[in-house]
């Protein structure tokens, strides 16, 4: 009866979710990380609906609704979820190790994921120089993959979340990773067998590997 009611409780869980967008891709990890039931509704961004507006003053997605809780970046978003459901923790425990897997999220968030929309929305010119720079910058990583499993870490972490999404993208990005990054291409490919990222995939994601 109690696993009943707590899989009740996840169940009122809604995440509108566009199904190409990497930071939607990142809560839907996390949440198939978790093993969080919930509803997803898809938004065309070019036409989002009236209730995503009521709900949020910025009309974007990720936007997470548990119960009277609305959540509207997915930071924020996955960070609750990792609070709310602490198993498996996707954050570590003690302090230092939390500051220094949020310094490493602040980089990639600052460094490459700002790449990755340019090359993504932006026209041909923008998009190659910040398809130059987001290569060299993986490829110049390299050694910071090879050093544990995962990203500096043993254990799987809300690190590996938000690279997974990028990381997966690189051939819709144009970018081919050379030998000399072979620690970040097998890294990649521990992170894309995982259950909980086949389970997070939308079909838009999957086509993006045929």
């Amino acid at each position: 009866m109690a696993s009943n009611a707590l899989a009740n409780r996840r169940s009122v869980m809604n995440l509108f979710t566009s199904p190409s967008c990497p930071y939607c891709h990142l809560a839907r990890i996390v949440l198939a990380e978790k093993d969080i039931t919930f509803e997803a509704i898809d938004v065309d961004l070019s036409n989002p609906p009236e209730d995503l507006s009521e709900l949020n003053p910025y009309n974007t997605v990720p936007t997470l609704i548990d119960r009277d809780l609305v959540l509207y970046d997915s930071r924020v978003i996955v960070e609750y979820l990792d609070e709310r459901f602490p198993h498996p923790p996707l954050m570590p425990v003690d302090p230092v190790s939390r500051a220094k897997t949020r310094l490493a999220l602040h980089r990639v968030e600052k460094d490459w994921f700002p790449l990755m929309h340019d090359i993504l929305t932006k026209g041909e010119k923008t998009a190659a120089k910040a398809r130059k720079m987001l290569r060299e910058s993986i490829i110049s990583s390299n050694e910071l993959f090879k050093v544990l499993p995962f990203f500096l870490s043993e254990d799987y972490s809300l690190v590996d979340a938000t690279i997974a999404p990028l990381l997966w993208r690189l051939s819709v990005m144009g970018i081919e990773l050379p030998d000399e990054a072979k620690a970040v291409t097998d890294y990649a490919q521990r992170i894309f067998e995982r259950e909980a990222f086949q389970l997070s995939l939308t079909e838009t994601e999957r086509e993006m590997h045929l």
